[in-house]
């Protein structure tokens, strides 16, 4: 059950008086190569500054000394102290395995994976209509698509949302929603990066068809024995704690965050509103000799518990939910010798998710052909869920340098699954046009209560050559086994960069991948399928292999630009099996309709719970992205991106479209500066519509003859319903399996604006915004809702099919603080 709830903060807006300040100009490079690190980032009292394309940037500083954070993904964080009377500097970082100390572990020219790209935190904050929201970010990049206006779940490159792996500090996280999908798991405050790969990504992970989002969690700062942040945004109110460990060998770092709407709404409305709120806690400890200590612990809680009366519009009802989510891990690294890194992650991770749902509707979807709301049928909608996915695992990486240009890692991962699914649904269904859809699907069974104790596990080795100064391959070869239907699979997987010119690189990618089944991914699925023990005997896990060519290049102005093609087939997709000749019988026999009415008996076989590995598919497509990085000295930065995709899939005997194969997408996401204080952002969306099985005509419905009127001793047949006088009630018929996506909905557009106020220049401890959702009002279909009317011309209502499932226009206020 999907929906949003417009939300309103408050704008904060401090200022004091300054110090005298100067302008210091640095440059950060690679300590071996002296190449300039475009994607550093200096911390001065809280506020995060990002390099430009020549790794330089511009910070004011405070007369006095302070000390400036360096870092860079794949480098040593390194703590620089200046003083007022430093005018310029270079900052060399050394090269790391995340957190070794000085082993440089990787052959000299590592390659990217095509389709890589890597996230800034402060993006992910400050983007227009984001609401700070890594996964509606994602949503502006190539290739990734947005099934909902206002959900976090993505879709890559045709892929569903259940086919992308999400790994937090070697952590897998199986649930990174919160409240209902309008927020995530990772609090932009505490990220170090993001890095989504769309495709063709290496063999350390696996066990996902589609894509991979890597997060690492930033150590606390070390600049301060205490520093703080406190932040207001769309959903959220969040404050930050951090400093050194005593000793100065380490850090900590505490950060809470809670919705706040429901505590001021709650005084007026007697609801329990959806709400959540989470702790998370870091400790990262050096113990010398190139060994590092991180315990890192997340504990969050969603809750809502709200009733409904609406009697002019036939609601009724009562909503009650709780989730759960927690996580504890404890990663140990340690250098070997000079020349390897091992690391080593332990976790356990729980989600528990609980929903009692129950109301009476106006069915404006089944109605009698007379005026009035006393046509309107009125549907009974009842749902309970109770779901856990428990995952003990543990992951050791081991990588070696094996020379000046080759480097070796290897690796495994072993995960102790418990998963449980309790669900009923004793009253009607939703008509959708996949019977096995979660959303209340018709062939969903009216109870169920399955458990299964797995065990997943994972192995990976990998070789990384440069053959030349401007050839790179990289070679792996992934093992993946599953408890769940006891099938082992072994994935190739290559990688290769051809650096024609510095200022330009071809890249390739080829590979294998597998996705076991399992409840713990029912969390991002559209379908259910029933995994009880005596289902998934005999079934293989699902395929894919992936080809991806680019080509990228650094341009004049800071501009980086990257091009590339793709490919992907999928092999023993799991799909519903469909009812057998005598379950179909047996349905219609239910029926107990006159000859004139046999047409509005639903005939055609229904997609069941049951999995089978009865799909194939293929998906391609072009994907264009430009970005300009910003600096002190770029007034515009940003990012724009088109994605041209076609995803069509084989099952039932038919080819249709993906669910999520959409023609043509594009972005721009732009932030200007206008002046020392005031900048403005904006994100501008416009693509083609995603499939839909459109209605295909209307037909009588049935209910229980449940007052015998035929007097033929059976309750329990259908027989046509009517209204209080006596006139048929009609309801829509979506067509049989011949008619999925067959039709398409409408283009999407989209605009946000962002609005930021910094009172004392972005050296200032305020920073202030509004932002707006959706500013030109427009109203788009992330679903058409099906409404009949009374047609006095007709013995039948008419259709009318009206766009729904998307935000409105929005506003909001937020407003960040350095504390200390």
């Amino acid at each position: 059950m999907r929906f949003v709830i417009p939300l309103l903060g408050y704008c904060l807006a401090l200022g004091a008086p300054g110090e005298a300040a100067s302008e210091l100009s640095l440059r950060v490079v690679d300590a071996a190569t002296a190449a300039p690190l475009e994607t550093a980032t200096v911390t001065l009292e809280g506020r995060t500054h990002r390099a430009g394309p020549d790794g330089r940037l511009e910070v004011r500083l405070a007369a006095g000394p302070v000390a400036l954070d360096v870092r860079a993904p794949g480098y040593q964080d390194r703590l620089v102290d200046v003083d007022g009377a430093s005018r310029s500097i270079e900052v060399a970082l050394v090269p790391r395995l995340d957190l070794a100390e000085g082993v440089e572990v990787r052959a000299s020219v590592g390659p990217d994976a095509p389709g890589e790209t890597p996230i800034r935190p402060d993006d992910v904050r400050t983007a227009a209509g984001g609401g700070e929201n890594v996964f509606h970010l994602l949503q502006t990049l190539p290739g990734v698509a947005g099934p909902e206006d206002w959900s976090n779940r993505i879709a890559v490159r045709g892929g569903g949302p259940d086919e992308n792996l999400t790994v937090m500090d070697g952590v897998e996280i199986h649930n990174p929603y919160r409240l209902f999908g309008l927020t995530s798991a990772f609090n932009p405050e505490t990220a170090g990066s993001f890095e989504l790969s769309t495709g063709g990504f290496s063999a350390a992970h696996g066990d996902r068809l589609s894509s991979l989002l890597i997060v690492n969690n930033r150590d606390g700062s070390e600049a301060k024995a205490l520093a703080g942040t406190a932040a207001l945004s769309l959903t959220d109110a969040n404050a930050i704690l951090e400093g050194r460990l005593p000793g100065g060998s380490g850090s900590w770092l505490l950060s809470g965050r809670r919705t706040y709407y429901d505590l001021v709404a709650e005084r007026f409305v007697e609801q329990d509103l959806p709400s959540f709120d989470d702790v998370q806690a870091r400790f990262a400890r050096r113990l010398g000799e190139g060994r590092t200590l991180t315990v890192f612990g997340l504990r969050s809680r969603e809750a809502s518990d709200a009733s409904f009366d609406r009697p002019e519009e036939g609601a009724q009802g009562a909503f009650f939910s709780r989730t759960r989510n927690d996580v504890v891990a404890a990663t140990f690294q340690a250098q070997l010798g000079g020349r390897g890194v091992m690391r080593t992650t332990a976790s356990a991770y729980t989600n528990t998710d609980v929903v009692d749902f129950g109301g009476d509707f106006r069915n404006e979807a089944r109605r009698s052909n007379s005026p009035g709301v006393q046509a309107f049928a009125s549907s009974r909608f009842e749902f309970t869920w109770d779901s856990t996915v428990r995952d003990h695992a543990l992951r050791q990486e081991l990588t070696l340098q094996a020379g000046e240009r080759q480097a070796l890692e290897g690796g495994i991962e072993l995960h102790r699954l418990r998963t449980r699914v309790h669900f009923t649904i004793p009253g009607e269904r939703n008509p959708t046009d996949n019977t096995s859809s979660q959303a209340g699907g018709a062939a969903l069974p009216d109870a169920l209560d399955s458990s299964r104790s797995s065990t997943r596990l994972g192995a990976w080795l990998q070789d990384r050559v440069n053959l030349s100064s401007r050839l790179t391959l990289q070679a792996g070869l992934r093992f993946d086994h599953s408890s769940v239907n006891a099938r082992t699979y072994v994935s190739p997987r290559l990688a290769g960069t051809w650096a024609v010119r510095p200022t330009l690189r071809l890249r390739a990618a080829w590979g294998g991948y597998t996705q076991s089944p399992g409840y713990e991914k029912l969390v991002q699925a559209d379908h259910f399928m029933d995994l009880s023990e005596s289902t998934t005997r005999g079934l293989a896990s699902q395929r894919a292999r992936h080809t991806v060519l680019g080509m990228e290049g650094d341009l004049r102005g800071g501009l980086f630009a990257r091009v590339e093609v793709y490919h992907k087939a999928f092999h023993h997709l799991i799909v519903g099996h469909l009812e057998t000749p005598d379950e179909t019988a047996a349905r219609i026999a239910a029926y107990d309709f006159p000859l004139e009415l046999a047409d509005s008996v639903p005939r055609g076989p229904w997609i069941t719970t049951v999995p089978t590995n009865g799909g194939e598919g293929r998906a391609y497509g072009l994907d264009l992205y430009v970005r300009r990085a910003a600096t002190t000295h770029t007034r515009l930065a940003g990012w724009a991106s088109y994605t041209y995709g076609v995803a069509r899939r084989e099952a039932y005997g038919l080819r249709f479209p993906f669910d999520y194969d959409r023609r043509h997408a594009a972005t721009v996401v732009a932030d200007l500066r206008l002046g020392a204080k005031l900048s403005l952002s904006a994100t501008a969306r416009l693509g083609t519509g995603f499939p839909r099985t459109p209605v295909e005509r209307l037909r009588v419905h049935g209910v229980p003859d449940a007052a015998d009127l035929d007097r033929d001793g059976n309750r329990e047949e259908l027989v046509p319903e009517r209204d209080p006088e006596g006139r048929l009630v009609f309801t829509t018929d979506l067509g049989g399996l011949a008619k999925l996506n067959s039709a398409r909905l409408p283009h999407y557009e989209r605009l946000d604006l962002r609005l930021t106020w910094m009172p004392r220049g972005p050296q200032g401890r305020v920073t202030a915004y509004l932002d707006v959702i959706n500013v030109l009002n427009r109203k788009n279909a992330g679903m058409l809702d099906s409404r009949l009317e009374f047609d006095p011309t007709s013995d039948r209502p008419r259709l009318v099919e009206e766009p729904s499932g998307s935000l409105p226009f929005l506003p909001s206020f937020g407003v960040h603080v350095n504390l200390f």
